[in-house]
């Protein structure tokens, strides 16, 4: 057994320490300024021990990873969906994927009850839940085939739960793919500087995809130059187009974009991995990346202080202007993809699993790439936290609470105890060259603002504006990676349902299998958001209000999934690692669920809201946000279809808890009845790095896999 040396020993001691530091002066101090330098080195500390140890436990003495194995991705290769990838593409792709609208507003909206409830659970959460969650599923679904989420749960719990969750994981899906959409439009819509350089990655990534497959194999280095030199040009380019004379060529309309968006999905969904989907995933990540370590790297220099209260009145009155409800259990829905997300469960047991080398990169592609997600998090609460809090609530609440002019919003949000006169708040607006910032709801412009003003510290107040159009472009870009991958794993979702019932389905490269199913997936995701481009309260804006809970929901469904393996692999001791998570998220979603549901405020249950909205009706009264009785019928029948589909999945996800405990007792009292579905194994012949860096012994194993036998 090695031991740690004493430069280990001292080197581990300070990032304790420096988590440590940051932890007490965020939990300690009263009153006092804080800088959200301590919030950065709090997360990164923490970041640092729970994967230099906690995943490592997980990945070698709970999993038992074996880099002797043979992935799918190796037995199965066949250049279109299974390709062994090199692990700092696939890194790239897998973080690309899964880092989509979430970690930027969730945390921009819990800012409202805080910058400390965030925080915690942001960190908390991803070390010991959301993370483990990603590296848990990886590992499983790499030991199946790349099996999908639903067909492991159909597999290794049953026929009746799995058919639940089959259902409850591709209903969700359709729900996320289509809020991701939307929120691409509503970026991208009369944005030339942004729909230029992101239609840009598309010939970049196609490029990329040929020099690594034809041109110049393995030479992951060289193309990562060219891609980001390629992927820089483009940046600066955008903004060249959006002042020159094809400004008007890439101003499109919210309905152009829809149309681009679908015909994008399905094209990505079908063409092989290695073409355009791992390469435009990579390359993103270098701005994804590079974005936020120049956001950590400007709060350390210019040490902005953070001014929203540590924890607001909002949090325990549950009556905030951004989002109704308490701040248990609603803060955690809100938060979602920074900490723990079904949705990268998905894609865990999606691509990834049918492009990944050896089964030891589990935990740096599982794990680490949640951690880097969850960091973006933590910056996207920085920016909102340290904007002044009356512009924050002024951005951030709806018009019918604060009105459409600042002298208006002014006095509403003094009223709640955050002065900003109407002066402070027309100057906020054109110092980012925006005609008004006023109910900016949704997350991603508060974000923007943020980032601009920690930019602009360093780089000075003239590119106050660039920065923040930068942000927004850089905000699109980061969920346009989610879309096409998601879309892809869709499908794959939507195969193995087929698969069930007509055999050729389960070859998820059976190409008139795959043309099919990803033309459904682009038709339901693309149906929501065409109608809710087109209708303010209709299509995807009807299910948006259940995004939050639904992916929560597919979190259990994933926990539950690996729980029930890791008892009938005979890991019965180990199985708290996702059964406390598990227990964790079945108590905050289904409690939100219920109070969704069955509330008695308007603001915050369903049913009530129906009921509000139909006397009104009655009355012939017209109530916000719906401006005439066409929109007060819309209202009713949204709030009574989110009500319904919370209680349908909600009701699914009980059924599959609770076939999953009925296979674990049962395991636990005749081990022998019990069957898995794992693939045999086959020795690996690829030779390949467990992370990032090669150790001493990995290089030496590379050298001996390619050195001559004989003279």
């Amino acid at each position: 057994m090695r031991t740690a040396n004493v430069r280990t020993i001292v080197i581990w001691t300070l990032v304790a320490l420096v988590g440590a530091a940051g932890w007490s002066v965020l939990a300690l101090a009263r009153g006092e300024d804080v800088s959200a330098a301590w919030m950065v080195a709090a997360a990164l500390g923490s970041y640092a021990i729970g994967y230099r140890f906690y995943a490592k436990f997980i990945a070698h003495r709970v999993l038992k990873v074996d880099g002797t194995r043979a992935t799918p991705a190796e037995r199965l290769d066949n250049g279109i969906d299974f390709h062994p990838t090199d692990r700092r593409v696939l890194l790239g792709h897998h973080f690309a994927a899964i880092a989509g609208a979430g970690p930027l507003v969730g945390p921009v909206l819990a800012a409202q009850m805080g910058y400390l409830p965030g925080t915690i659970w942001i960190i908390a959460g991803v070390i010991f839940a959301g993370a483990v969650q990603d590296m848990v599923v990886l590992f499983f679904s790499t030991r199946r085939d790349g099996r999908s989420l639903g067909q492991m749960a159909r597999e290794e719990i049953g026929p009746f739960g799995g058919a639940a969750a089959l259902i409850a994981a591709f209903a969700i899906m359709i729900i996320l793919l289509g809020v991701l959409a939307l929120v691409i439009v509503n970026a991208l819509a009369a944005s030339p500087w942004g729909t230029f350089s992101i239609a840009m990655t598309i010939p970049i990534a196609l490029l990329m995809g040929f020099y690594l497959r034809v041109l110049r194999p393995g030479r992951v280095a060289e193309v990562s130059l060219v891609g980001v030199g390629l992927l820089l040009l483009a940046l600066v380019a955008g903004r060249w187009v959006a002042e020159s004379s094809w400004a008007d060529t890439f101003t499109l309309a919210p309905a152009t974009l829809v149309v681009w968006l679908v015909a994008y999905g399905f094209i990505a969904s079908i063409l092989p991995v290695w073409m355009l989907l791992a390469p435009r995933d990579y390359l993103s990540t270098f701005m994804k990346i590079g974005t936020i370590v120049l956001l950590a790297l400007g709060v350390v220099v210019a040490l902005p202080t953070l001014r929203m209260d540590a924890v607001t009145d909002f949090a325990s009155r549950g009556d905030g202007p951004v989002f109704a409800g308490s701040l248990f259990p609603f803060v955690f829905i809100t938060i979602a993809c920074g900490a723990l997300s079904g949705f990268h469960s998905l894609i865990s047991s999606g691509t990834t699993p049918k492009m990944i080398q050896k089964e030891t990169q589990v935990r740096m592609i599982g794990y680490g790439s949640m951690l880097m997600e969850s960091s973006v998090a933590i910056m996207a609460l920085v920016a909102a936290s340290i904007i002044d809090p009356g512009l924050y609530f002024a951005m951030n609440a709806p018009a019918g609470a604060i009105g459409t002019t600042v002298e208006n919003a002014s006095q509403v949000v003094t009223g709640w105890g955050y002065s900003i006169s109407p002066a402070e708040l027309a100057q906020a607006a054109k110092n980012v060259e925006e005609a008004s910032l006023l109910s900016r709801t949704g997350g991603a412009p508060t974000l923007a603002v943020g980032v601009s003003e920690i930019f602009s510290e360093v780089t000075g107040g003239s590119l106050r504006a660039f920065w923040y159009h930068f942000a927004i472009m850089f905000e699109a870009l980061f969920i346009l990676t989610a879309l096409d991958a998601g879309t892809r794993v869709g499908r794959f979702m939507l195969q193995d349902m087929l698969g069930n019932v007509y055999r050729p389905f389960r070859n998820i490269s059976w190409k008139p299998g795959l043309v099919l199913t990803s033309a459904v997936v682009c038709a339901l995701w693309g149906y929501f958001l065409w109608v809710g481009v087109h209708e303010p309260l209709g299509g995807i804006n009807q299910l948006f209000p259940v995004f939050g809970i639904s992916n929560q929901l597919l979190a259990a469904v994933a926990l539950a999934v690996c729980t029930t393996l890791l008892v009938k692999s005979g890991r019965l001791k180990w199985a708290w690692i996702t059964g406390v998570p598990l227990a964790w998220d079945a108590t905050v979603t289904l409690t939100a669920s219920f109070q969704k549901v069955f509330s008695s405020d308007p603001k915050v249950g369903f049913f009530k809201q129906r009921s509000v909205f139909q006397d009104a009706i009655d009355d012939g009264k017209v109530l916000p946000p719906a401006k005439s009785m066409d929109d007060m019928h819309t209202v009713v029948t949204n709030s009574t279809v989110d009500g319904v589909l919370t209680a349908v999945l909600a009701l699914l996800i009980v059924v599959v808890i609770a076939d999953a405990l009925r296979v674990c007792v049962r395991h636990v009292r005749r081990p022998a009845l019990s069957t898995l579905s794992e693939a045999p194994y086959v020795e690996s012949k690829i030779h390949a790095p467990a992370g990032l860096i090669p150790t001493r012994a990995e290089r030496e194993e590379a050298r001996d896999a390619v050195a001559p036998t004989g003279v």
